[in-house]
């Protein structure tokens, strides 16, 4: 007769057995160091603890002008110089906005999504559009670089583009003007 063999214990549920167990992501744990990413304002947050790292950060808009909150454990960042009495639209987004409300007599295309502005598929490519060029609805008049996606703009409306408000290879916010189109 031989002797019984002994049968590993299964590890209960929740128990941190393994490197892999030890190294998963609490739900939970996330939302808390996501909720002071948000209410300090704060571009970016590393935790590092028992071999484990989490590191988020998050993109900021223009329109975020929150300062950067200190990191626990790390020294104070000295107070930010005044900032020079604005002189006239600075940002590129601004300067088009301005430009596309003085002509209301046009269609304005405007940025649906955050991202890169490109007039052509290529850089060797030619524009999809130009000053004087027709377009109907479903013409693709640009793409916007999102988070390493292309993105093809269409024009939703037919007539001939007769401005253009930003630059090729500009970053563009949501709802600025792209392109005017007069019917």
């Amino acid at each position: 007769m031989s002797a019984p063999k002994e049968q590993p214990e299964t590890p209960k549920r929740g128990a941190r057995t393994s490197q892999k167990t030890a190294a998963s992501v609490n739900m939970d744990e996330l939302r808390e160091l996501i909720g002071p990413l948000r209410e300090n304002g704060l571009a970016e947050l590393e935790l590092e603890n028992e071999g484990f790292r989490v590191r988020l950060r998050r993109e900021s808009t223009v329109a975020e002008a929150a300062p950067v909150a200190p990191v626990a454990h790390s020294t104070p960042a000295p107070a930010p110089a005044p900032a020079p009495p604005p002189s006239g639209p600075a940002h590129p987004g601004t300067q088009a906005t301005t430009a596309a409300a003085q002509d209301q007599d046009l269609h304005i295309i405007s940025s649906p999504i955050v991202g890169t502005f490109y007039r052509s598929a290529s850089p060797t490519a030619e524009p999809f559009v130009k000053i004087g060029s027709n377009v109907d609805n479903d013409s693709v008049v640009c793409i916007i670089e999102a988070m390493k996606l292309m993105n093809e703009i269409q024009a939703e409306t037919s007539g001939e583009v007769v401005k253009i408000y930003v630059e090729n290879g500009q970053p563009v916010e949501y709802g600025q003007p792209l392109f005017g189109i007069q019917s």
